[in-house]
């Protein structure tokens, strides 16, 4: 596959709706958060497991297409597949817990095996020195932290168990609760939600990185696809409702890029839909009632004077 040949940045912008889109571990899986301004956050590994988890389920079992990344994989084991393709003739290759390129010229061929079979790879890059060492490569495809356009304010709802684990539990909940309301094999917990949020997330896509590790543009395509599908096959209780609502693609004509990125994405403006009209986003305003729908946002893209050699790709 021949790689790209032009630097992409990108503006994903997508909601969530009653549910948690990341939690934190350091804060009883409490809805992430900006301490100084109740942004909420979407960190860059849960972006990236989502579109890992979408290229897996659309390209299941194809070659050059596994997820490296994968939950209770071992990545060694992995690695090992790289030295078993370059050394079919080696024993030691099937089995060492240890394994080092011989030379210089065979740790490239290594990593070469690792970004033609792993997309993640390929896209993001992967560290693969542990143990049995296939090298390290920087991904093409970079992503920051999703922000909110508005500070959240998350929702701690109380649920209960009503089913019993034993006979034991079963008998006492017959005999009736303690006098608190409820018996003690309702075990109560906690979760948290989000009511309304809408995430901002910015990503960048280096044509130069791409060379490297073989991104083409089928790998382009498919990356846009799960971008803007992969909340669909990511759904659980906890996750509530998310959707992509926006993909804005800058388009830069060359390998190194026309304009700055950060000037790119300012083209994207969101503010609150009052009365049909964009209204600048102020938290200071009065009598404004919380988002809670798209509907109550607008998004503006700003089409005028654009830098030469850059073109915007509205995806969704």
């Amino acid at each position: 596959m021949t790689a790209i040949a032009n630097r992409y940045d990108f503006a994903l912008v997508f909601e969530v709706v009653n549910g948690n889109p990341n939690g934190d571990p350091d804060a009883g899986n409490l809805p992430r958060l900006d301490p100084e301004t109740n942004n909420g956050l979407v960190t860059d590994v849960s972006l990236k497991r989502k579109i890992r988890n979408y290229v897996e389920l659309a390209r299941e079992g194809v070659d050059g297409f596994h997820i490296y990344v994968q939950e209770g994989a071992i990545l060694n084991e992995k690695h090992r597949e790289a030295y078993k393709a370059l050394r079919p003739d080696d024993a030691k290759a099937a089995k060492d817990p240890k394994l080092n390129p011989r030379d210089d010229a065979e740790a490239k061929e290594l990593t070469a095996f690792m970004c033609r079979n792993f997309f993640d790879v390929r896209t993001f890059g992967a560290v693969m020195s542990t143990g049995i060492n296939a090298g390290q490569v920087k991904g093409p495809v970079q992503l920051g932290f999703a922000r909110s356009v508005e500070p959240i304010w998350p929702l701690e709802i109380s649920i209960t168990r009503m089913a019993a684990t034993n006979e034991a539990e079963k008998k006492k909940s017959a005999e009736g609760d303690d006098g608190d309301g409820r018996s003690d094999n309702r075990t109560m917990g906690r979760k948290h939600i989000v009511p309304y949020g809408l995430y901002v997330a910015h990503g960048f896509i280096s044509a130069k990185f791409a060379q490297r590790t073989g991104f083409s543009q089928s790998d382009l395509d498919l990356l846009f696809e799960a971008l803007t599908t992969m909340f669909e096959h990511d759904r659980s209780a906890a996750r509530g409702e998310m959707a992509t609502r926006k993909l804005v693609v800058f388009k830069h004509e060359n390998e190194l890029g026309n304009a700055p990125a950060h000037t790119l994405f300012e083209r994207v403006r969101i503010g609150r839909n009052i009365d049909g009209e964009f209204r600048e986003i102020d938290s200071r305003l009065d009598n404004q009632p919380p988002a809670r729908s798209f509907a109550d946002y607008v998004v503006e893209i700003d089409r005028d004077n654009l830098p030469a050699g850059v073109e915007i790709i509205e995806l969704l």
